[in-house]
């Protein structure tokens, strides 16, 4: 999980010192009559919110994307939410980054061209995309040839949505969702079903997958006892998804004035920690499952020691410099399974949006404009946030 993250950061700092060499110039075609572009000859000419630096100050930002190919989709995007994680790696905490620089990977909008060879989408069609837009070598993917059926999120051949390097790109890297448009090989987009609101789809497509991945593998069923650390943007989702699959959910977190709200969505009980080896201490050998969505630095071992014997502890959230402090020992006498998760697969992706439309699970949402980014930011660097920012993109 970790190594993933960290391999796409590195790439994008090794490209700093290259972004020279690409020496690739805007080309643009007339547009067609449905208003797209010509994809032999054009790049994309697009709009967003930039960082400029490790700063998290936001600016508008004109720029391109690489043309429309054979088997990608142009998707005019409509909302894109603010994700931990785009903070952690604009702030520059999981490795050196290349400004200016658009995040963003929870991203809904409609299909406003298709590529030649493109069959599961159309004009018109409502899309979401996540952590990931392109492989490079798609074809294996597809046959599921490069990641022996782990999920295409642990394929060394994957290029995540922003932050990522990618010569095709004027910029050199990939650039998120923080935009009026994106170009993503469709392989990558899911089809969001009608009665499920753009507004409250977007954050599903990093934080609901991300949750609901590890839910299912580990098979939560009706009366596990689940605990949930770290009541956020992922973690609310995990509490809403665990308590629809029949668990008995424990919520654990720093935040006080989120315990009704936390209630309110099904959970059993929520304990507001201070002094985490004391307050979980009634919690030790407790617990058949416990995912934690903590984005910090922080003492993993009192949460870990909250499972029962050959339970799963699931860690999901990054801290700063993706290092986690935990004794061998401690493990060996618990005998829980301590495990970690990154994102979820495509088939995933579309489950989780299919599940939280079927079962009406959303998420809490609070709409920005862009310009509201910059301080969206600071928000939820200091647990603001109730529960996912989204942005408006009409307002970019």
């Amino acid at each position: 999980m970790n190594k993933t993250r960290r391999d796409f950061v590195k790439n994008s700092a090794i490209l700093g010192a290259t972004l020279s060499t690409f020496g690739v110039s805007a080309v643009f075609g007339a547009s067609d009559k449905n208003g797209g572009f010509d994809p032999k000859n054009a790049n994309v000419k697009c709009k967003g919110w930039a960082a400029f630096d490790s700063s998290g100050v936001f600016k508008p930002w004109e720029f391109e994307r690489r043309p429309v190919g054979d088997d990608d989709i142009l998707i005019d995007i409509k909302y894109a939410s603010i994700c931990h994680s785009d903070i952690h790696t604009i702030k520059g905490d999981w490795g050196e980054q290349i400004y200016p620089q658009i995040p963003g990977h929870e991203i809904v909008g409609l299909v406003s061209q298709v590529g030649k060879n493109v069959k599961n989408f159309k004009v018109g069609d409502r899309v979401g995309v996540g952590c990931m837009v392109d492989n490079k070598n798609i074809a294996l993917l597809q046959k599921d040839a490069t990641t022996g059926g782990l999920g295409e999120q642990y394929s060394n051949d994957t290029i995540f949505t922003y932050g990522f390097s990618d010569k095709r790109e004027s910029t050199g890297i990939t650039q998120g969702g923080y935009s009026d448009k994106i170009v993503i090989n469709a392989h990558f987009a899911v089809h969001i079903p009608q009665n499920l609101d753009f507004k409250l789809a977007a954050p599903l497509l990093c934080a609901g997958v991300t949750t609901f991945s590890p839910l299912m593998k580990y098979k939560i069923k009706k009366g596990d006892k689940v605990g949930v650390s770290g009541i956020g943007g992922l973690g609310h989702m995990a509490v809403k998804l665990a308590v629809k699959m029949g668990a008995e959910v424990t919520a654990f977190t720093t935040s006080e004035s989120k315990k009704a709200d936390i209630l309110s969505w099904g959970a059993k009980e929520v304990v507001v920690v201070s002094e985490p080896s004391r307050d979980l201490a009634r919690f030790k050998g407790v617990l058949d499952y416990h995912i934690s969505t903590i984005p910090v630095q922080f003492d993993v071992a009192p949460y870990v020691s909250s499972v029962k014997p050959f339970g799963t502890f699931t860690l999901v959230g990054m801290g700063e410099n993706f290092s986690i402090t935990q004794s061998n020992l401690a493990l060996s006498a618990s005998r829980v399974n301590f495990t970690s998760s990154l994102i979820g697969d495509m088939k995933e992706t579309q489950d989780v949006i299919n599940f939280c439309a079927d079962n009406k699970i959303y998420p809490n949402v609070e709409i920005i404009n862009a310009s509201d980014i910059t301080n969206a930011y600071k928000k939820v660097q200091n647990k603001e946030a109730r529960y996912r920012y989204v942005i408006d993109s009409a307002s970019i």
